[in-house]
């Protein structure tokens, strides 16, 4: 899809600087406002709140009582090299299932990261949550820069020449791809000031991680192989492809390893262009990507899969499941002995309620309804929190045991560019779960506001495809019943 789509969107943006932004600093959490486009003219303004709304297919609505635990969730940050030779844009032509390969707000996802960290810090909950796909292609240097921003202090966002080398230079040829330079809204310089290194505030709470398969697999689809190794460190990268290669690609293209190693032994032997090479873009092993965020973050527990449970507060124990398929695909997969694991750690969380992180729902995931029937059974679980969908959503599971709430969350990358806040109270009737959406950012300005405006214009991101969910799936009073 081509680049000349968003141009139209953006039509009200000119070729200058734009029209002036709205002088009212935006509060973060959306319980006090929104981001919005009232008029449809593709620009966002500040606009009304979202009030929590009760939902009651589970049980009745009570009173709000005492807070138990809170905690916030950031998911799909997708941190990426977007100046890296494996980094496979031209894909986008062919749509699904290579939506995405390309964003026009790709080299801004750290700055993105820091401004929601200052959100989440404002929120002051007691625990983050970082629910899979923080970073984008399995490389070192992306988990380098993410970690950094996590742990607060400088953040070398740069790889490979310092000046910027991706498709998105002024002088790329290919109107595919959004050159801030030169399309609109044009944003001269935007490029320079996003390779400049910044201080991150970091993650004041204890941050958690979860397994996500970008995090584990090349293009979050395969195990590195010695080809896309080469061509992550290397200096040649494949920009776009002509009609007649286009042609020559089977149908039902996929990610297997077979079909990826003719295809780069096809285009690196045609039509290339040069880029800095850098070690640092090396890819990672999923033993090694595990074990890197099990030392950044102090969490993770010894299985080779990242299972670990945790507590927020005295009153819920969150349980972190490792569900992506070592095998390669994007589909999650439940490995045979994960079953007994949750099922005695449901058991040692006691009388605590329970939350149950993974990132892909366990819905969608392979041998996912196995888990999801021990699930059904324990009174003590309000919840499964996910990513991966890239949507807001929230629905209830009745069971036998009364019930439970599954919550997927929109990404960082793709509009809206949200994190999630969760709150549990108790209630007369038993517990309630608030939930309502936090905004990075504190002000129309900056780099990551500038991410936000393109991940609304993006033709094929979140805003079309409606990812930021119904009102009812983003600011919500959760109720459950119990004994």
């Amino acid at each position: 899809m081509p680049w000349l789509a968003v141009l139209a969107a953006a039509a009200a943006f000119g070729c200058g600087g734009g029209p002036e932004r709205p002088p009212t600093d935006k509060p973060a959490s959306t319980l006090a406002a929104t981001w919005v486009d009232g008029d449809g003219d593709g620009v966002l303004e500040v606009g009304p709140r979202e009030p929590l709304r009760d939902r009651t297919e589970l049980a009745r609505a009570a009173a709000p009582g005492r807070e138990l635990a809170s905690f916030a969730q950031i998911t799909d940050a997708h941190l990426a090299d977007e100046e890296s030779p494996a980094r496979p844009t031209f894909l986008d032509r062919l749509g699904t299932p290579f939506t995405s390969a390309f964003r026009p707000q790709e080299a801004l996802a750290p700055q993105v990261l820091a401004a929601t960290l200052r959100t989440v810090n404002a929120t002051r909950v007691q625990a983050l949550v970082v629910t899979g796909d923080l970073i984008d292609n399995a490389q070192s240097n992306e988990l380098e820069q993410a970690l950094a921003v996590l742990s607060g202090g400088r953040v070398d966002p740069s790889s490979g020449a310092r000046r910027y080398e991706g498709v998105q230079r002024r002088r790329a040829a290919d109107p595919f791809y959004y050159r801030p330079g030169v399309d609109a809204p044009r944003k001269a310089g935007l490029l320079a000031a996003a390779q400049r290194p910044f201080r991150s505030p970091g993650a004041r709470a204890p941050w958690f991680p979860v397994a996500g398969n970008h995090d584990l697999l090349v293009q979050g689809e395969l195990g590195p192989r010695p080809a896309t190794r080469a061509l992550a460190v290397g200096d040649r990268a494949v920009e776009t492809l002509d009609r007649e290669q286009l042609d020559r690609l089977p149908e039902d293209a996929g990610f297997d390893p077979e079909t990826v190693d003719a295809f780069l032994r096809e285009q690196l032997a045609g039509r290339t262009v040069g880029r800095t090479p850098d070690r640092g873009r090396r890819e990672l092993a999923a033993g090694e990507a595990v074990a890197r965020l099990r030392a950044a973050s102090g969490r993770g527990g010894a299985r080779e899969r990242l299972d670990y449970a945790f507590d927020i507060g005295p009153s819920l124990r969150a349980i972190a499941l490792d569900v992506v398929g070592r095998a390669g695909g994007s589909q999650g997969v439940v490995d045979p002995e994960q079953a007994a694991w949750l099922e005695a750690e449901l058991a040692r969380a006691g009388s605590r309620w329970v939350v149950v992180l993974s990132h892909q729902p366990l819905a969608s995931s392979a041998g996912g309804e196995r888990l999801l029937a021990l699930l059904d059974a324990s009174p003590q679980v309000v919840a499964t929190v996910a990513g991966h969908s890239h949507r807001n959503a929230i629905e209830p599971r009745p069971s036998p045991a009364g019930g439970y709430w599954q919550i997927t969350t929109s990404s960082l990358v793709d509009h809206p560019q949200q994190a999630r806040a969760l709150r549990l109270v108790e209630t007369a009737g038993g517990v309630a779960l608030e939930t309502w959406m936090l905004d990075h950012g504190r002000g129309p300005r900056g780099l990551a506001a500038d991410s936000r405006e393109l991940a609304f214009l993006d033709a094929q991101g979140g805003r079309p495809q409606g990812f930021a969910g119904q009102a009812r799936d983003r600011n919500a009073r959760l109720f459950l019943a119990r004994p």
